[in-house]
């Protein structure tokens, strides 16, 4: 057995007891020596023993009580330092309180000299006691750090109060073997200072730290991770690879101490992170409170978050709608456990059964509607145009057509930025359902709609399910290829949470009929993205990981976009929300354009729904599609009834262009 196993075995209680009992022995009978100048004589008239032994079983017992044996010496911190003071300082209290009220009148000495006796061993067992625990912690860590052991060399972000906590935490750690290099703060006033003996580095020492002390990790506390000096931070240990670390704020830590199963690896979501949305939570509060909520799409990625933060605000009801039976008995479960609480029901439904989910309306009779349901995979849904209109326009009308025969309050839209300037069939598909959802404030005549009406607008959301970040993750633990579109390609992200919380704010301050677009910092490059996630994995790109370009997969674009063509945004109380100026279009046009699309649709017409979504979305230019070249052949003959005819006859749709060539 190695002196690191000695060590790390667990000494009976009852030892540390006693010794420290011999320990406070020790030292009143020192106090007792000084005081009267080792006259033992004098010491032994004095009735020595018999002050001594009451002094032991005082400070016996106050130990005992006070637990202050129980704790492992090598992991003694400042709250046991305090116990051991504490423990001698009461001790010498009720010590004094039984000498001068009942051993003076028995055994009579100097009442001054038992003052100044006690006032001396306060301090000689108080260091004696400390010192104790100092040594037998820093042996142990000088053992530990010089066995030999593979050590994880590390810098700790920050230098304040919660930092050393964590220096203290890792040090202590039975799972691994770190050693601290240093503290990293960017407040130049501490810079070259120290702390417990660790020296305070700045964020340009990190380079020359890395090549000095062969650093491995940062670690940092996982909270407010998007300040702009902690990305400065981030970013340059990517750079040299480095891996990051993040442990929670030690107010999680488990009593009190940090589990090593809390420290995790930063998350490309992390890195992604802006300042966090500032939200009016008592707005959203009174909007929600008490009423009856239903979720299309609640199973999904951005449908069962919408879920999560909904049901925190007390409604009265909340109905979870999707076909998905597997996901959304998952998310069963999770209300189950997490908000025993609340009133909730399961709806199976397929959006797209107006009979179905007419039963819902009439069983709950929902005031407030979010919906989430949609099909969104841009690849998927060029290959299947007929179901994508099925879905996203016709079920998103049935939807909105009951919310207005219910007269409910509100319907919110989940939208998305492809179906800005759309270059795809899921894109455009999503503007039209956008139109007709702006348009029913343009309804005349007798039929008032007291329904409010919005559409919210955003891009691409972090670790949604089936999107680039878990992909990456999934090809990454498989040793690589990273497979990229095309090196240029980039998009806007915004974590699944943020988007959400948008999403409420956006809904309490609709009127109706508006598009409200989400401020989503600036676009990331998709290469950038990946080389991060493979340096986040402690790798190196192009070195450990390949990236792969694919080319653009059908109707994908390098760029997404917020605005159409020709639309300019309102600003609103919140700094990250705008409304789009969008012209609304008239509810009878865009409703007789759906009815013709749906129309087209159930006799699986692909060609001529691809047309009739092209002509109601004029600015919907198909891109790397099968669909391309039918935008030239619009252009030059938009009477396609003959060439569509000609496809009817074709075995295959994909024959199109060469037929209308010919």
């Amino acid at each position: 057995m190695n002196i690191i196993a000695v060590l790390k075995s667990v000494i009976p209680r009852w030892i540390i007891l006693l010794l420290d009992l011999a320990i406070v022995v020790l030292s009143f009978s020192l106090s007792y020596f000084i005081v009267y100048r080792f006259e033992f004589i004098d010491i032994l008239r004095g009735y020595f023993f018999i002050y001594t032994g009451l002094y032991s079983a005082v400070a016996f017992i106050v130990m005992y009580l006070m637990h202050i044996h129980t704790g492992l010496i090598r992991y003694s911190n400042m709250h046991d330092l305090e116990r051991v003071v504490g423990s001698v300082l009461i001790s010498s209290v009720i010590y004094l309180f039984c000498i001068h009220f009942w051993i003076l009148p028995r055994w009579p000495v100097n009442a001054v000299t038992i003052n100044i006796i006690m006032a001396v061993n306060l301090s000689v067992s108080s260091m004696t006691l400390i010192t104790l625990r100092f040594a037998v912690k820093g042996f142990y860590f000088y053992i530990k750090n010089n066995s030999g052991d593979k050590k994880t060399v590390v810098l700790i972000y920050g230098s304040d109060t919660d930092a050393v906590f964590v220096k203290h935490a890792l040090q202590g750690s039975e799972q691994a073997n770190f050693t601290i290099a240093g503290f990293i703060d960017d407040d130049h006033h501490k810079k070259n200072t120290e702390i417990q003996q660790t020296k305070i580095y700045s964020l340009k020492s990190i380079e020359k730290l890395k090549q000095k002390y062969h650093v491995e990790k940062l670690v940092m506390m996982n909270r407010d991770l998007d300040e702009k000096n902690k990305k400065v931070a981030m970013e340059k240990c990517l750079e040299l690879g480095i891996q990051i670390l993040t442990v929670p704020p030690t107010d999680q830590w488990l009593f009190g101490k940090l589990n090593f199963d809390q420290i995790k690896h930063l998350k490309i979501e992390d890195l992604l992170q802006r300042k966090p949305i500032q939200m009016e939570s008592s707005h959203i509060s009174k909007d929600l409170l008490g009423k009856r909520i239903l979720i299309t799409g609640a199973a999904g990625s951005i449908g069962s978050e919408i879920v999560n933060q909904v049901i925190r605000y007390k409604p009265a009801m909340v109905i979870l709608c999707d076909q998905a039976e597997s996901p959304l008995h998952y998310l069963s479960l999770q209300v189950a456990d997490n908000f025993p609480d609340v009133a909730w029901n399961i709806f199976i439904a397929d959006i797209t059964n107006y009979n179905r989910m007419s039963k819902l309306f009439l069983d709950y009779h929902p005031e407030i509607i979010f919906h989430a349901a949609a099909y969104k995979h841009v690849p998927m849904m060029e290959e299947n145009p007929t179901e994508a209109v099925l879905t996203n326009v016709l079920g998103t009308k049935n939807v909105a057509d009951l919310a207005m025969a219910f007269n409910c309050e509100k319907f919110v839209m989940i939208s998305t930025d492809k179906a800005v300037n759309p270059t795809n069939i899921m894109g455009a598909s999503k503007r039209i359902a956008e139109m007709y959802i702006q348009s029913i404030k343009k309804i005349k005549g007798d039929n008032h709609v007291n329904t409010r009406f919005i559409t919210t607008r955003f891009g691409n959301v972090l670790g949604s399910n089936g999107s680039v970040v878990p992909r990456f993750k999934e090809q990454i633990e498989k040793g690589g290829p990273l497979t990229v579109t095309h090196p240029e390609i980039t998009r806007y992200f915004m974590t699944i949470p943020e988007a959400v919380q948008l999403v409420l704010e956006a809904a309490v301050m609709g009127y109706g009929g508006e598009i409200f677009i989400f401020d989503m910092g600036e676009p990331v490059k998709i290469t950038d993205l990946a080389n991060n996630m493979i340096r986040l994995a402690g790798l190196q790109p192009e070195k450990d990981i390949k990236i792969v370009y694919t080319g653009l997969r059908p109707g994908e674009k390098l760029y997404e976009e917020l605005l159409n063509n020709g639309e300019s945004t309102l600003p609103t109380h919140h700094e990250k929300i705008r409304i789009s100026k969008v012209i609304a279009n008239s509810y009878d046009e865009i409703l007789a354009n759906i009815k013709d699309l749906i129309a087209l649709n159930s006799q699986n017409d692909i060609l001529g729904v691809v047309k009739k979504m092209k002509v109601i979305v004029p600015e919907f230019i198909s891109n790397n599609s099968i669909f391309g070249d039918l935008d030239k052949i619009l252009t030059e003959c938009p009477d396609l009834s003959g060439l569509i005819v000609s496809l009817k006859e074709s075995e295959d749709s994909k024959d199109f262009v060469a037929i209308a060539r010919s």
